[in-house]
């Protein structure tokens, strides 16, 4: 092999899909290799032009575009173009220009064509486009939890026991013990009115000491929370955990198909949040939650090694802190006594979008009810808020360093207060309120009068999409955050003194893409929190050019699992997780697609340029 050849062999041996290929059949690939350079803003290929090889970047960049002449893929060291064509009678697909100047290895067509026969890994390698890359990553693996992937239809094992709402309390209890169940359905006209459980024989009826004979009517519970047969094992938990129930009926064309319940899903799962989620309302002090974090911890670290995706992973982690501000309410309530005033805690931020990791601060707030008297109850509501945010660092949510707590009095007010804040920041914005927009404009409720926390939300996507000026502005403020790339589509390192080497993924990642989601939210008047809520939305509403939408979804979900692998690996390693990613330390399948995903959110930024000006409706 003569030198220059060697230089080529030992490149491919450096990058995907040649690696994987064995070493006699890479030393031929590297012994029919053409070398070729091409200089900065010179096309290298045109559409329809025929194809006699497979270009791969030894040194420089390269563009390649649609045929519309839109930016397709931007590409540096290692990346490959024309396999497409290739592929496909041989014809130029994406025209390519070098960015850069640029020194290219290409390889045969022949040579090409005989890699896809002899190598399956190569063969779906360069069958697969940029597009169901990211869309495919990460790949599920065949040991997938059964929680994550199986249905709800699959738990049930028997036909609902039904029961008319006139007959009485004891053939209810009659029928629930002759079919050896816990709960039954309450039926009027063919329509389920209700849900009778064993718990609400015995709160019900037997505690106040009602005649058997009651009517089923009486003592049902009517606000059922339901689920459909298609949906997961893992969205049945979240319901139960979200709702506090016991018991779901399961749906089919808006029939109920069976029942299931908490042992069911005990059955498919020993140790998951289920479980940390019950384990915290047992707790009995702020000593004892704090205990909870090393199986908060291994709980997360399980889901991403059982392949949850990052939704199914925020909710649950999501879920998790809300019960540690619930518990440390009801303990709070419990030393204190009960409030004078009603009130409703707040959730912000990662939270409320049901996208927390395990890496996060607090961000929450309390409203208070419009008789609130600052010098007659705001001492207990002081106390109330120090007592929660310092349970809730003890448990691993650190203080807000910007003070977005319930602690700070500004963020303890009345009801009305709270109403004159959002209409303030979207009607008259600046860049205060447009900071606080971009953190109270994701909310939620978690304790006492939940429903202030919806009649807030309904406030905002009545008012948003009135005021372009607004809009305007948030996405002039989305803009501030961008993807870690640079002009040649490298990522750009931070180097703090602390983390050389490394991009903060969420700074740089999510947090931008939660952004200019929650944008596009706001001018639709979408009340939804949770960004791929939103996006579906988004999508509905076809806010977005055609397939925009969908590679938003796919890149933040690929831009969202780096972020929770690299953290899952740290606890793994007994670290201290964090958000600075070392894209060194990612393989060059995972490197190309984080890459695709920021191209992706850049281009999604500029769409924010041209679409929110100020003086568009």
């Amino acid at each position: 092999m003569q030198i220059e050849q060697i230089e080529i062999l030992e490149f491919l041996k450096r990058h995907s899909p040649f690696k994987e290929l064995p070493d006699d059949l890479l030393q031929q690939v590297a012994s029919d290799t053409d070398v070729c350079y091409f200089k900065a803003g010179s096309p290298i290929l045109q559409f329809g032009q025929s194809l006699d090889a497979l270009y791969v970047i030894r040194s420089g960049a390269v563009e390649t575009f649609r045929r519309t002449g839109e930016l397709y893929n931007r590409l540096s060291e290692g990346g490959l173009f024309a396999e497409q064509g290739l592929l496909r009678n041989r014809k130029v697909r994406f025209p390519a220009t070098a960015l850069e100047d640029s020194l290219l290895y290409l390889i045969p067509a022949d040579r090409f064509d005989q890699l896809c026969e002899q190598s399956d890994f190569f063969a779906d390698y360069v069958e697969i486009s940029d597009e169901e890359r990211r869309k495919n990553t990460p790949n599920r693996r065949a040991d997938a939890n059964e929680l994550m992937t199986s249905k709800v239809s699959t738990l049930i094992s028997r036909a609902p026991v039904l029961l008319d709402m006139n007959s009485s309390a004891r053939d209810a209890a009659m029928a629930m013990q002759a079919a050896g169940v816990s709960s039954l359905l309450v039926m009027a006209e063919q329509r389920m009115a209700g849900i009778l459980t064993d718990r609400d024989l015995r709160n019900r009826l037997v505690a106040p000491g009602l005649p058997f004979e009651t009517p089923v009517r009486d003592i049902m519970t009517t606000e059922l929370i339901s689920i459909s047969h298609h949906q997961f094992v893992f969205e049945a938990m979240l319901l139960m955990l979200r709702h506090n129930v016991h018991h779901l009926p399961v749906l089919q064309q808006g029939q109920p198909l069976g029942v299931i319940a908490i042992s069911d899903i005990i059955r498919y799962e020993s140790k998951n949040s289920l479980f940390v989620v019950s384990s915290i309302f047992r707790q009995q002090s702020v000593s004892e939650l704090a205990a909870l974090v090393p199986d908060v911890r291994a709980c997360f670290v399980r889901m991403v090694n059982e392949d949850a995706n990052s939704h199914m992973i925020g909710s649950a982690m999501a879920l998790i802190g809300r019960s540690f501000k619930q518990r440390l309410l009801e303990l709070a309530e419990a030393e204190l006594g009960p409030p004078p005033v009603p009130y409703c805690f707040l959730a912000l931020g990662s939270m409320a979008r049901e996208e927390q990791l395990i890496v996060t601060d607090q961000d929450n707030a309390l409203i208070v009810h419009d008789d609130f008297v600052p010098e007659q109850h705001d001492a207990y509501f002081q106390q109330l808020a120090q007592f929660v945010c310092d349970g809730l660092d003890a448990c691993g949510y650190a203080y807000c360093t910007g003070e977005i707590m319930a602690t700070n009095p500004k963020w303890r007010q009345p009801l009305r207060v709270w109403q004159q804040y959002f209409r303030d920041w979207i009607t008259a914005p600046s860049a205060e309120r447009l900071l606080h927009s971009s953190i109270f404009f994701d909310l939620a409720g978690v304790w006492g009068k939940t429903e202030w926390a919806e009649q807030l939300n309904r406030t905002i996507a009545q008012l948003a999409p009135k005021h372009p000026l607004f809009l305007a502005s948030m996405a002039r403020n989305a803009l501030q955050r961008t993807p870690p790339l640079g002009f040649f589509k490298d990522f750009v390192m931070e180097n703090d003194g602390r983390q050389n080497n490394s991009l903060n993924i969420k700074r740089r990642g999510t947090a931008p893409v939660a952004d200019l989601i929650r944008l596009h939210a706001l001018a639709i008047g979408c009340s939804d929190s949770n960004s791929f809520a939103r996006l579906r939305a988004i999508i509905k509403a076809k806010l977005l050019p055609p397939g925009r939408g969908e590679d938003l979804r796919d890149a933040l979900e690929v831009i969202a699992m780096a972020r929770i692998r690299h953290q899952a690996l740290a606890l793994e390693a007994g670290e201290a997780p964090d958000n600075q990613l070392a894209p060194e330390r990612l393989s060059d399948f995972e490197r190309r697609n984080l890459k695709e995903a920021f191209q992706v959110l850049s281009n999604a930024q500029k769409y924010l340029k041209f679409r929110y000006q100020g003086n568009r409706s």
